[in-house]
């Protein structure tokens, strides 16, 4: 199988268009196409800094002449979850001509979305990635040739995987830029070349504090490593 990962910019998506002008992400958790209809059925979870931005957004979208179905299944604060119906992109017939498939989760921001999709060979793969030149802008991520015993690896661990993902969104963002801080700046490191004084400053608090939120930030993910690992085939 080869597996692509692409940052895709079509010019006929719905969700794309939104990003471009209202502040805020798509995660798409479910998609199904229907090909007699032509149409992509998705249930996605939107975010925004906040309750005004999710409303002002969601409204876009829904008013956008590219969107077949809007359904909003849930809200709280700045985050929704939503079901919708869209036509299909040029993007999608290029990659079905050529015999694609999904192999992951779109994410959509800032006008730019992730796509993750598979061929059976190389010579389709070649074929979709010159048809999306025709009407889309986008960069290929990474392009690797994933042997059979590779797939079945992935699919037996995607419960790991799934639990590692949960603990980086279990973070705050003041945990979560706290420990990438920490990492980049070598404070894991022996010698370390970042303190703690070095983090207190960074963020503009106190040692302790920036202490609290370090621990925090590593407590939630070791949980989630150890858990993780009893989870490994």
């Amino acid at each position: 199988m080869i597996d692509i990962a692409l940052d895709m910019r079509q010019y006929d998506c719905p969700f794309i268009d939104t990003t471009d002008d209202a502040d805020l992400s798509f995660a798409a958790s479910h998609w199904e196409f229907n090909p007699a209809a032509e149409q992509l059925e998705t249930r996605m979870v939107v975010e925004a800094p906040d309750r005004y931005e999710l409303d002002q957004g969601l409204s876009m979208l829904r008013e956008h002449e590219g969107m077949h179905g809007f359904d909003l299944i849930a809200k709280r604060g700045g985050a929704a979850r939503i079901r919708t119906t869209i036509r299909e992109t040029s993007a999608m017939s290029t990659i079905r001509r050529n015999d694609g498939y999904i192999t992951g989760p779109f994410y959509i921001e800032d006008g730019h979305e992730t796509w993750h999709v598979g061929f059976d060979d190389e010579g389709l793969a070649d074929g979709a990635l010159a048809g999306l030149e025709r009407d889309n802008d986008f960069s290929v991520r990474s392009r690797e040739d994933t042997s059979i015993p590779e797939v079945s690896e992935l699919m037996s661990n995607a419960g790991a995987a799934m639990t590692l993902i949960d603990g980086c969104q279990e973070l705050s963002d003041t945990e979560r830029e706290t420990l990438e801080t920490a990492v980049q700046g070598g404070y894991f490191e022996s010698p370390r070349d970042a303190t703690l004084g070095d983090l207190a400053d960074e963020f503009d608090v106190s040692k302790p504090a920036a202490s609290k939120n370090l621990r925090r930030a590593e407590r939630k993910m070791i949980n989630r490593v150890v858990e993780a690992l009893g989870e490994l085939e």
